[in-house]
């Protein structure tokens, strides 16, 4: 006979409590979806926007770097207002405002322009990440999972980032690159009426003391989470660089606009299944080793993708890809773990402004050296750059045994 007294586990979660976590992570996979595809989307544009404006690489680079170095300096204000506001707000305003930055974007007569839609884009993105991986957490912590539902949430990006960057690409044959950027802006609206909807009401505010079926374990160590944030803060660097200079090493190639967006892809597609699989890798054999085999895969592949071929470098892609995001989703699996219990929402928002920041100013100091010694050698630093997070992850598996 069941004790009525005991707590329920896993399999005994009450049916309300099901669908909470089933809505709160659908909620939160349709966010990452849409958001990372929109930010992604300015990769397949960079080399338009270079022609028709007449850029430097490093003018290039901060373009770029202007929508991600927005959305990683108000996250944790993003993380602080949904405490007064509620995550249901932050989250459907932040997707309807980049939403409306893409209208702008389709509306840009001049670089000026051009650089503050982004950055109101990159405004709006800044509400994504901290609230949806804090939901998520919330929701599933006390029956477990946590760490395979951030997997399946960090999966969701890439699919965003495989479809988005990909229909844009399909698009630009047919049509204008403000006509596909005005239906990403459509896109956008839309996707933050479907959260209005999608967002469970018990989960839309941020949660005070919930009564809870698992104790936290969080461990709370400050120098694992500094070790983290840096491990974190160089994987974006490199994977933000990288993508910023993969369309004109493509182009260098002989690669055109539809094979840019084949090409973005293919290597999207790769890093979709590499965030789920890598995910689901930690969690069997630890971080630190995981990390030791995408990154120092990630820095082989790099130097691979300079010297190969267009036809070559197109089937090493995929792989590419899943080494390249795959680190991503175990050092997100970590936050939890090194951070406090009753911290977690700040945890995730200053670890992704970290990683975020450091995507963002990737682009223009590579940028800068791209213009000073060529794509090919402001590449081959990325790869040797990447090498740094295999000592960094050894700290924080150190921080996570104690």
């Amino acid at each position: 006979m069941t004790d009525l007294k005991s707590p329920l586990t896993l399999s005994e979660t009450p049916p309300a409590e099901s669908s909470l976590r089933r809505r709160s992570l659908l909620a939160a996979c349709s966010a990452h979806a849409v958001h990372d595809g929109l930010t992604d989307v300015i990769y397949v544009l960079l080399p338009i926007w270079q022609a028709q404006f007449g850029m430097s690489y490093a003018q290039v680079g901060l373009l770029r770097g202007a929508y991600s170095g927005m959305m990683a300096g108000f996250q944790l204000l993003a993380s602080r207002a949904a405490r007064r506001w509620g995550r249901e707000r932050l989250l459907v305003g932040g997707t309807a405002l980049a939403g409306l930055a893409y209208l702008l974007v389709g509306q840009a007569g001049g670089l000026t322009v051009l650089l503050l839609a982004l950055l109101l884009g990159g405004l709006g993105a800044s509400t994504q990440h901290p609230l949806a991986s804090s939901l998520i957490t919330d929701t599933h912590e006390a029956g477990g999972g946590v760490k395979e539902a951030l997997s399946q949430y960090n999966f969701s990006g890439d699919i965003g980032k495989t479809l988005l960057p990909g229909l844009v690409g399909l698009l630009l044959t047919v049509v204008s690159w403000r006509a596909s950027v005005t239906l990403m802006g459509v896109l956008g609206l839309a996707a933050a009426v479907l959260l209005w909807w999608l967002v469970p009401t018990q989960a839309a505010t941020s949660p005070g003391p919930r009564k809870a079926s698992v104790t936290p374990t969080g461990k709370g160590s400050a120098n694992g989470l500094r070790a983290l944030l840096l491990t974190g803060t160089l994987d974006s660097a490199v994977r933000m660089g990288f993508l910023t200079f993969l369309p004109f090493l493509l182009s260098r190639k002989g690669a055109g606009t539809a094979g840019i967006g084949l090409a973005l892809m293919l290597l999207f597609v790769g890093g979709a299944f590499g965030k789920l699989f890598c995910g689901y890798l930690g969690a069997r054999i630890g971080m630190m080793k995981t990390v030791w085999l995408t990154e120092s895969a990630t820095s082989v592949l790099i130097v691979l993708a300079v010297y190969l071929p267009l036809s070559g470098m197109m089937v090493m892609l995929p792989l590419l890809g899943l080494v390249l995001n795959g680190t991503s989703s175990v050092l997100y699996g970590v936050v939890p773990e090194l951070s406090e219990a009753g911290r977690r929402e700040q945890a995730f928002a200053l670890f992704y402004t970290g990683t975020i920041g450091g995507g963002a100013l990737a682009p223009v100091l590579f940028g800068g050296l791209g213009d000073l010694t060529g794509i090919p050698i402001a590449v081959m630093a990325l790869a040797a750059m990447v090498l740094l997070t295999l000592p960094l992850s050894w700290c924080v598996q150190r921080a996570l045994d104690r």
